[in-house]
Formats: C-alpha cells, sequence, structure tokens
C-alpha cells in the first residue's frame, strides 16, 4: 500500500497538466492575497477577507484535482497496465482516495498559510491593526467544505471514469442544481421547508459562514447521503466491474 501511495502521489505531478494544476493552488492564493491588498478597503483588511479571496478558486481547484486523479487511468488509457500490475482495483482506488485527501487538505492549510501572511502584509502596508477574526474551529468546518468537494470530484470520476465528462458533471453539479433549487425556492412556497433537505451545495455552503446548529448537521448528512455517499458506492462498483480496454 505503501508503494501505491507512492506511485499515486508522483502520477499527480508527473505530467505538465498535474504539476501546473497543483501549482495553480499556491498561483491563485497569492493572486488573490495581492488582489485582496491592493484594492480591498482598510475595513476590509482582516484575515476573512483574505481567506473568502483565496477559498473561491481553491474550492473550484480541488475538485478538478480529484477527478482527474481518478479519471487518468481510463482517459489516459493506463488503466490496463496498472490493473494488470496490481490486479486488486480496491487498493488502486482507495490509494488513490488517500493521497487526494492528503494533498487537498495540504494544499489547503499552503493556502490559508499565504494568506495570513497576506493578512500581516496588507495591514502593514496600509498602516491598520492585524486582524485575526477566524478561529481555529471556523478554519476547520472550511477544511471539511473543501474535503467533501474533493470528495464529489472523486465520487464523479468513479461514476463517468472520463475526464471531461466528470469536469461538466461537476459544474453542472455544483452550479446548476444550486441554482434549480435557488428558484424553486424563491417561487415555490412548498419548496422552502424543505430545501435545506435536499440542496447539498446549500447544506455544505454552511461550513464557510457559520457554526452549524443541530438541524444543519442533520441536513448535510441526508444530502450528503443521497448526492454523495450512494453516488459514490455506485461509481465504486463500476469501477470494479466495468471492462478496462
Amino acid at each position: 500500500m505503501t508503494r501505491l501511495l507512492d506511485t499515486e502521489l508522483r502520477k499527480m505531478f508527473d505530467t505538465r497538466a498535474g504539476f501546473w494544476l497543483m501549482a495553480s493552488i499556491g498561483i491563485a492564493a497569492v493572486l488573490a492575497s495581492l488582489a485582496t491588498i491592493l484594492f480591498a478597503p482598510d475595513s476590509a483588511q482582516n484575515y476573512e477577507s483574505y481567506s473568502t479571496a483565496i477559498g473561491f478558486p481553491i474550492a473550484v481547484i480541488l475538485p478538478i484535482v480529484a477527478i482527474l486523479s481518478v479519471t487518468g487511468e481510463w482517459s489516459q488509457r493506463t488503466g490496463l497496465t496498472t490493473f494488470t500490475l496490481v490486479p486488486s482495483r480496491g487498493r488502486v482506488i482507495a490509494a488513490k482516495l488517500i493521497v487526494i485527501l492528503g494533498v487537498g487538505i495540504a494544499s489547503m492549510f499552503v493556502a490559508m498559510t499565504i494568506g495570513a501572511l497576506g493578512n500581516v502584509l496588507g495591514a502593514t502596508l496600509n498602516g491598520v491593526d492585524i486582524v485575526w477574526d477566524i478561529s481555529v474551529g471556523q478554519l476547520g468546518l472550511i477544511v471539511l467544505a473543501n474535503v467533501l468537494g474533493m470528495l464529489i470530484g472523486f465520487m464523479l470520476g468513479v461514476l463517468m471514469r472520463n475526464s471531461a465528462g466528470a469536469i461538466v458533471g461537476y459544474f453542472v453539479y455544483s452550479f446548476m442544481l444550486p441554482t434549480i433549487f435557488g428558484i424553486l425556492w424563491a417561487f415555490q412556497d412548498w419548496f422552502h421547508d424543505i430545501h435545506g433537505w435536499i440542496d447539498f451545495q446549500s447544506a455544505q455552503m454552511v461550513l464557510f459562514d457559520e457554526t452549524p446548529t443541530g438541524e444543519q448537521w442533520a441536513q448535510l448528512g441526508v444530502t450528503g447521503l443521497v448526492w454523495l455517499v450512494i453516488p459514490t458506492l455506485i461509481g465504486l462498483r463500476l469501477v470494479m466491474r466495468s471492462e478496462v480496454k
């Protein structure tokens, strides 16, 4: 398993596309921090502003990293070699998942560190006090929200096993479905009470904005079961049984 983890980790950085996709996380964090330093007013020179600016590109990039890590075996036609050398597909997929989560969490901490440095630099250059207005608990919730985003990428990867299709599916999953649910919430009164129990994206966004209540944790669990856990189990079954060409 150690060798599989090492192999899957190297796969994420060995190609030009993989290297620059991972590098884009740090680049996006630096650019977002610089933009906040240059353009945010003095009242917004705080750690929350930097975390928000950095968080959006990170939340988009990390699921795509997860998708490409899974679909590479099929899109790049390396699956036949991989599953011949390691016939146990479950071990390969488990190694991919562990590496995806490890790299994702490490990337988030790097981005948060860049944001912290930006906060110090921005406060110094703008002549205002350094404000740390996000607690350790809130940072943990933000990490959890991004981990769920990566798991969505993993789920779409095992379900579709095609890079382009899974990436398109991710944007539909993350932007089109919440838009449809938002329209229903705005124009259909009957949808107000059940919206939180159906919209997985809305349930995740609570993790970025506030400490969830007991009901909100329950909504996250129910929507996660429907939109994440069950599709992942279906995708894993397809991975185990599908023919590799």
